[in-house]
């Protein structure tokens, strides 16, 4: 399917990017439009914060990345990214239960969000269709005289101009203004639903003494006791990201003797005299995340045409669980199955194919979240016994290697969280 028009995409981060790429399929022209300035190379920047701190590209998220630029992962691989496949190199321990290392899972590749970013971000910049302008703040809409259509931009780029276009998509991140923008046209803004977390965490860039930590990533989550995390991943060019994240009033310190002081009777043993020995490669980054929030456009009876909203735009979750850029990537999955279709209420359309991915991750976050005491949200009936089913599956995949790889594969959306119903699924659970 072809549109024949121009789509704008406001924001280039990676859900711009994947929106930007389904889009170059379907209209004539593309256009991303970015406030930063771009790194010519792969760099952290201004308007991803969370850029400094981990980021998982989870599996099923990385099979679709690599569907819409074929031969990216591999060209990851090639300029060091890291990847694991042999999972005994994982010290992955949710809600403090150490998986079994015997799992089979899918290859999980592990390039730092900046990498990922850069390298995605020249595939899109090489479409012959799609053109990536940075230093444009967006400043509004245009619509049609009775405001039922969207028909460009205003932006300053050093100087008002107004771009003309069919679509325009808001992949501006948790500070979209879509719903402000509602207001304004006199359409109603989209009901949210919101789990306060109150999460912070910091992080810092480090390089390891080599072979100190044989694994190439370690994850310790919180628990109800113990409301504290932390990860360090194996990244590209022989370089370690660490983090440390505490919910409520436990907060790390800004410096990293502090950071390593807050996990210190969580990692083993090895990996803190690792860390304790590291070489700094970065200022300690903090971050702060208030709240999960869900913007239910899926819901709004009455949406102007032209207009979409797309990623972290629609619902953002605690980035603890490194679902985001899979997430979004299952958007553009669902964006590219409704374009083929034609673009009359086309924003409809998607936002009721997102809903159900994006329902998944949701309940699965919010899920884990409400396990912790600090998390005050209300706690159903039905969310209470997942919780206690969700303890016994992962008590049991301490030893289970089976039940470890199928409560992986649904973490990573390979699987739907209906596969830990099955009865086979539920007798490991029982039986562990």
């Amino acid at each position: 399917m072809t549109e024949h028009g121009h789509a704008v995409v406001l924001g280039a981060g990676m859900g711009g990017l994947l929106a930007a790429r389904v889009l170059a399929d379907a209209y004539d022209r593309v256009t991303v439009l970015e406030r930063d300035r771009l790194p010519g190379t792969a760099g952290n920047r201004r308007g991803v914060p969370q850029g400094r701190h981990v980021h998982a590209l989870l599996p099923r998220g990385a099979a679709i990345v690599d569907e819409l630029f074929p031969g990216l992962l591999a060209e990851l691989v090639a300029d060091g990214a890291e990847t694991i496949e042999d999972y005994s190199l994982l010290h992955f321990a949710p809600g403090g239960h150490r998986l079994c290392r015997e799992m089979r899972l899918p290859t999980t590749y592990q390039p730092s969000r900046p990498f990922l970013e850069a390298h995605v971000r020249e595939r899109v910049r090489a479409l012959p269709n799609v053109e990536i302008r940075d230093g444009c703040a967006v400043a509004g809409l245009t619509t049609t005289p009775d405001r039922r259509r969207v028909t460009g931009v205003r932006v300053d780029a050093g100087s008002p101009e107004t771009i003309a276009a069919d679509l325009v998509v808001d992949a501006l991140g948790r500070g979209a203004r879509t719903p402000a923008w509602l207001t304004e046209l006199g359409y109603p803004r989209p009901e949210e639903r919101e789990v306060p977390v109150r999460l912070r965490y910091t992080s810092a860039l480090v390089r390891l003494r080599p072979r100190a930590v044989p694994e190439k990533l370690v994850v310790i989550g919180a628990t109800p006791d113990r409301p504290t995390g932390m990860g360090l991943f194996a990244y590209e060019h022989d370089t370690w990201l660490f983090t440390v994240a505490g919910y409520g009033d436990r907060r790390p310190s800004p410096d990293l003797p502090g950071m390593i002081g807050f996990v210190a009777d969580r990692v083993p043993k090895h990996v803190e005299k690792a860390l304790r020995e590291a070489e700094p490669l970065s200022d300690v980054a903090t971050f702060a995340f208030p709240a999960s929030r869900w913007r239910r456009y899926d819901r709004l009876r009455r949406f102007p045409e032209g207009l979409l909203v797309f990623g972290d735009a629609i619902c953002s979750f605690n980035p603890l669980y490194g679902q985001g850029m899979s997430v979004a990537a299952l958007e553009a999955q669902a964006l590219r199955r409704c374009v083929r279709r034609g673009g009359d209420h086309l924003a409809r359309r998607f936002f009721r194919a997102s809903a159900g991915p994006i329902g998944v991750a949701w309940r699965l976050a919010v899920g884990g979240d409400l396990a912790l005491p600090e998390v005050e949200a209300p706690r159903p009936l039905a969310v209470r016994l997942s919780n206690r089913y969700v303890e016994r599956v992962l008590t049991a995949a301490e030893r289970d290697p089976v039940l470890a790889a199928r409560f992986m594969r649904v973490s990573a959306f390979v699987d739907p969280p209906s596969a830990l119903l099955r009865p086979s699924a539920v007798a490991r659970a029982l039986a562990g």
